[in-house]
């Protein structure tokens, strides 16, 4: 039987490529992780989307 592990969202966004993707992990509220694959024009994409919501 496997070792239960909490599940927390402390930990720090990850992103990695990994292979032909960028994969990117966030932390969620309550626990968990969202985790996205994403190509190279899509991360592109969310960034500059983001600096936009930020600004």
């Amino acid at each position: 039987m496997a070792a239960m592990k909490p599940r927390t969202g402390d930990g720090p966004l990850e992103v990695t490529k990994e292979g032909r993707g960028i994969v990117m992990r966030v932390p969620l509220e309550g626990g968990g992780r969202l985790v996205v694959e994403l190509t190279a024009d899509e991360a592109s994409a969310l960034g500059d989307a983001l600096k936009t919501a930020v600004s």
